[in-house]
Formats: C-alpha cells, sequence, structure tokens
C-alpha cells in the first residue's frame, strides 16, 4: 500500500513474503526502511554480507544499504523517504538523522517482546486503516503514525543497546557527516572543524561510548563503500578510487589491502569467481 503526496512525499507499507521479497531490492533515493520479522530464519544479503533475521527482530535500512533477499518468511515492511517525514531541527533522536538510520556505528537491530509486539501490531493495524483513507488529513495522520512507530522502536534500542545520553547528539553528527561526506573526506580533522571540536574531542568521546575511534569509523565506512562499488558496479578500481577521494589508484590500493588484505582488483575477481558458483562472499 502506497501514499504519494504532492510535494513528492512517499510512504510505503506491505507484508512481505517470499513472493513479493523483491520490493527489497528496490533502491529509491532518500528512502528509510524498517523492516520488521515475524517468522524465524530469514536471509538477507546486506552489502554482499549474508545476515539472518528472527522472529520480532527489527532492522533500520538507509538508502544506501545493498538488500538482496535469500530465503524470506513473513515481514512487516515500511518505507518513506525524507519528504514525507525528516526530524531535521536539533538533529531529533527519531529523525531521518537520529539513532536508528544514522546514529548506529553497525546495522541497528532490535529485538521486540511480548508488551512491544502487542503494541506495535495495535499500530499496525492504525497504519493499514489509515492507508484506506483519502483525505486532507491522511499525510498529517500518517506522519504522526510514524513518528510513533519511531519512538517506539527508538526506546526500545536505547535500553537494548545501553545507550548513554553522554554525547549523543555530537556522535550522530559525526556518523551522519560521515554518511555524507566519506568519498572526499578522509581525516578526522576535517570532520572535526565541521563540528567545530578538536579531533582530540572526539576521540574522546568516542573513548568514553566504547565505540571504534573516530578515524577507524571513517575508514570503515570508505571501505564498505569501495566494497558496494567493486560488487555492484563495472567501475574500474581507478574510477572506484577517484570517486572515493583518491587522486591515485596506487594509494587507494594500498589503504584497500591493509584492512581487506588482498588488492581490490583480486577482491573483485574474487567476486566474480564466488558469483559463478553460487556463493557470498562476507565482507
Amino acid at each position: 500500500m502506497q501514499f504519494i503526496g504532492h510535494t513528492k512525499e512517499e510512504f510505503y507499507i506491505e507484508d512481505i513474503s517470499g513472493a513479493n521479497c523483491h520490493i527489497l531490492k528496490e533502491q529509491i533515493p532518500g528512502a528509510l526502511s524498517i523492516l520488521w520479522f515475524e517468522t524465524n530464519n530469514n536471509r538477507l544479503e546486506i552489502d554482499g554480507k549474508e545476515v539472518v533475521f528472527h522472529k520480532n527482530q527489527i532492522v533500520f535500512l538507509t538508502e544506501f544499504h545493498k538488500v538482496k533477499p535469500i530465503s524470506i518468511g513473513q515481514v512487516r515492511f515500511v518505507r518513506f523517504n525524507r519528504s514525507f517525514y525528516c526530524v531535521l531541527s536539533g538533529d531529533a533522536e527519531i529523525g531521518c538523522k537520529g539513532l536508528l538510520f544514522f546514529g548506529a556505528t553497525q546495522l541497528p537491530v532490535i529485538t521486540i517482546a511480548n508488551e512491544e509486539e502487542r503494541n506495535l501490531k495495535l499500530l499496525w493495524q492504525v497504519f493499514l486503516m489509515e492507508m484506506q483513507s483519502d483525505d486532507n488529513l491522511q499525510i498529517e495522520m500518517l506522519q504522526m503514525l510514524l513518528k510513533r512507530y519511531l519512538i517506539l522502536c527508538t526506546r526500545i534500542y536505547k535500553s537494548q543497546k545501553q545507550y548513554d545520553a553522554l554525547d549523543s547528539d555530537l556522535i550522530r553528527q559525526f556518523n551522519y557527516l560521515v554518511e555524507e561526506h566519506h568519498h572526499k573526506l578522509h581525516t578526522v580533522a576535517a570532520y572535526a572543524k565541521l563540528l567545530h571540536k578538536s579531533p582530540k574531542t572526539l576521540s574522546n568521546i568516542f573513548a568514553q561510548t566504547g565505540n571504534k575511534t573516530p578515524l577507524q569509523y571513517i575508514q570503515d565506512r570508505i571501505m564498505l563503500a569501495a566494497r558496494r562499488l567493486l560488487h555492484y558496479s563495472d567501475n574500474q578500481v581507478q574510477e572506484i578510487a577517484y570517486e572515493l577521494g583518491y587522486e591515485d589508484v596506487q594509494s587507494f590500493s594500498r589503504f584497500f589491502k591493509r584492512h581487506e588484505g588482498v588488492s581490490p582488483n583480486t577482491y573483485k575477481l574474487q567476486l566474480q569467481e564466488n558469483a559463478a558458483s553460487g556463493k557470498i562472499v562476507n565482507s
């Protein structure tokens, strides 16, 4: 079921099964997605890596994730674009720059318990009812319901991840900036400047949260982009190096091999060989 507003607001809600799981492969610019698994042993390839999800797990994906369904049971699927819903003021926790989408340094996954499941199922039914409406209040109601959905999920995420509010806004801003600029900015100093902080301040904050260092996060994001381009595009290594902000292919190749253990050319060759044999590369 799909809602399309007058100024390109898009909201999509659907029950997914093996019969229509091709929907998960769709890439919509600016779209954010929520997958709520209702059965066990759902297998997805996300960015070239196979991930297994079980009943009552929920995962949050951005437009940058490459998704390929392998084995799907029953999934409740929500997708919306930033025109439909994006809280920007104050970088709110439940907005498109919040904890669930760009605030996490890993794939955000939560597991819901009995009471949480009942609340989300009730909310889902109201979603479906409202999608049948056809008046000038529909978009406001859908946005309000989505906000409630995100609030419930954010609370669960914060409790399960032992989330500490200490300097959380700064970390989310850093993560979002890396997502936006990793193809041209490669140093902690560059992001510290955008945030009007010192590199040492950023490093200290990340150390307090127990996460990776800011530099590790930047490099991991570059590596993820490199793997995606090597996997999903026909670009030559030199073109990929340039797209990721490297002035020469040698620097990029050294960086890639240091993190992956093989050169970009070897990695791409391995992908092709594994694709021919039907294997999935865990990258």
